[in-house]
């Protein structure tokens, strides 16, 4: 079927709303516009659904969710009658629509004899997470697009071990897509007659408090927070979004006494009207809460991304200006805090493990080793470092104590299997403070660990390839870098050439072939010669291709040379 007959399918259906056709119609005679939203559907993928909302068949709305639950109810239903019994866990964000998205997907599933636990209101992602695990579901569904802009909204699926889904379910939804039609196909009921007929029940307060019960039982060191409760100041927002109760809630529990929270962006709103982007990993996001650190003379500042999994922190620097830690760096100071409150508490396992993601800081892993953890990479993305961790842990080869990735994700615990910015919220917190009782701060931690450990020095950049011929470039530069692997890279020569494909990796010198661990995603990676590690890698979830540059020298200066030059060599890549 071309874009135009299913673009025609649609506007005739009787499954649309009046609005949903007046919209349809509006667009009669933009050809391209018709064909964007009809020229194929939204991809489901092992992140689920993302996409902007409006009406069409590769846009987020009700029929796309309730074709994407149709799919998931059905692959549920061929688990067996005990795996539909265990019901599922719902959950949604701050975004525009999400409520309505949320409970579409639980009359689906409903429709199909699938019990959903909603949330009544808006929950961090976190929570579902925890739900899915501490209720026994077989699935959960969070309708969240994270930090992205506020036209997005997403659908992400997790399964009974509380990660989101691993590929080979994530393949059976999306050919139960194919074949299922996306109006005539659906089962849903009304709401309110679910809900009475208690196919649909709400959790609120009682699973926040298991779920807080957690988080609070992840502090190592309560005498360092007691030690500085009084005096210690930090600001934190949550950009509009899902953290504005509970992550103040657990720093109230911990013990911090001024906990200053950014007013205009305590607001729930999913048009962000604060922030061009609602995310931690833009500096500029936080221009709000700077303003209000420097008048309060706070010590430190905390934000977490919309659905609450992300987090981001700005400390005081040498100058007394509020400077941005990366994710990176915020991970590397997290695990070397970690390991040394656990040290001193008694709290450290036997066999104690990192986890990390390929694309993340080698410094992490110099950390790890120098205090006698092992450190393992995994593919990017929480399921990996979840299905990691529990491979690990089931084989009693090691008690993993923290993972993280770059991209400001932080899991600890063993209640969660995704990234989570309530616990993080109070370990970074927990740290501040206990450097803050040493008279240091967190920028003045870094510097340390740098002497430590050695300057490491990182830069992610994104090659932006939108519009339908995106996806086609993004595929040819992969092909291209494959057909004929760089043997030399902004002069410097290429030590190896990993593809983690086929997990294949040749030593460039000598042309000799040996395999890696990991296989099966398409990344590439090349070790130069000088040290660095560059990462090529499609985004899942974005029209983009993102190149890393991980850096190691003697000083500073030298990171900063390394990263200047190879980001050089990245933005050719475009080309």
């Amino acid at each position: 079927m071309s874009y135009r007959d299913t673009y025609e399918k649609w506007l005739h259906s009787p499954a649309l709303s009046v609005e949903e056709k007046a919209e349809l119609e509006s667009i009669a005679g933009d050809e391209k516009e018709i064909e964007s939203r009809f020229f194929a559907p939204l991809e489901f993928g092992t992140a689920g659904l993302r996409g902007t909302m409006c009406v069409g068949l590769h846009q987020m709305n009700s029929h796309v969710i309730r074709h994407a639950t149709q799919a998931f109810a059905e692959v549920i239903l061929a688990e067996g009658p005990e795996a539909v019994a265990r019901g599922v866990a719902v959950c949604y964000d701050c975004r525009n629509h999400s409520q309505e998205f949320a409970r579409e997907a639980s009359c689906v599933m409903a429709a199909n004899g699938i019990k959903a636990r909603m949330f009544e209101s808006l929950r961090p992602t976190p929570e579902v997470s925890f739900a899915v695990r501490e209720y026994g579901c077989i699935a959960g569904i969070n309708v969240t697009a994270s930090h992205n802009p506020k036209e997005y909204n997403g659908y992400k699926v997790y399964w009974s071990d509380g990660a989101q889904l691993p590929p080979h379910h994530a393949s059976a939804i999306a050919k139960k897509m194919e074949e299922l039609d996306i109006f005539d196909d659906i089962k849903t009921m009304d709401y309110d007659k679910a809900v009475a007929d208690g196919l649909i029940t709400l959790m609120g307060e009682e699973t926040d408090e298991k779920f807080l019960a957690n988080v609070m039982a992840q502090v190592n060191d309560q005498a360092a927070v007691d030690q500085v409760a009084d005096t210690f100041k930090m600001i934190y927002t949550p950009f509009h979004g899902t953290g504005y109760k509970l992550i103040p809630e657990a720093l109230k529990r911990l013990g911090m006494k001024h906990v200053i929270c950014v007013p205009e962006q305590m607001v729930i709103d999913g048009n962000f009207p604060t922030v061009v982007s609602p995310n931690p990993e833009n500096p500029e996001g936080f221009y709000l809460a700077v303003d209000l650190a420097k008048k309060e003379g706070a010590d430190f500042i905390l934000g977490s991304d919309p659905d609450a999994d992300r987090v981001g922190i700005m400390v005081k620097n040498d100058k007394g200006e509020y400077v941005v830690i990366t994710g990176n760096q915020t991970g590397v100071l997290l695990l070397d805090y970690l390991i040394g409150a656990k040290k001193r508490t008694g709290k450290l396992p036997e066999k104690p493990v990192a986890l990390k993601t390929i694309v993340t800081t080698e410094m992490a892993r110099k950390v790890a080793e120098v205090n006698g953890l092992q450190c393992y990479d995994t593919f990017t993305g929480f399921k990996f470092l979840a299905e990691k961790k529990d491979k690990l842990e089931n084989a009693g080869e090691g008690k993993v104590i923290f993972s993280y990735e770059e991209s400001y994700g932080y899991m600890l615990g063993d209640y969660v299997r995704d990234k989570d910015a309530v616990t993080a919220a109070v370990a970074m917190t927990e740290m501040a403070a206990w450097y803050a009782g040493q008279g240091m701060t967190l920028y003045d931690a870094l510097l340390k660990l740098y002497e430590k450990y050695g300057y490491y020095g990182e830069k992610t950049l994104n090659l932006v390839m939108p519009g339908l011929d995106g996806l086609k470039k993004m595929a040819d530069l992969m092909a291209n870098l494959r057909a004929q692997p760089p043997v030399e890279i902004a002069g410097v020569a290429v030590a190896q050439q990993k593809d983690y494909k086929d997990g294949s990796v040749v030593n460039v010198a000598d042309g000799s072939k040996s395999t890696m661990e990991l296989s099966g995603s398409n990344v590439l990676r090349y070790e130069m010669t000088d040290g660095t590690s560059l990462i090529v890698r499609p985004s899942g979830t974005e029209p983009k291709v993102k190149v890393y540059i991980l850096a190691n020298g003697a000083d500073k200066a030298e990171c900063d040379a390394k990263v200047a030059k190879y980001a050089a060599w990245a933005e050719t890549l475009k080309q």
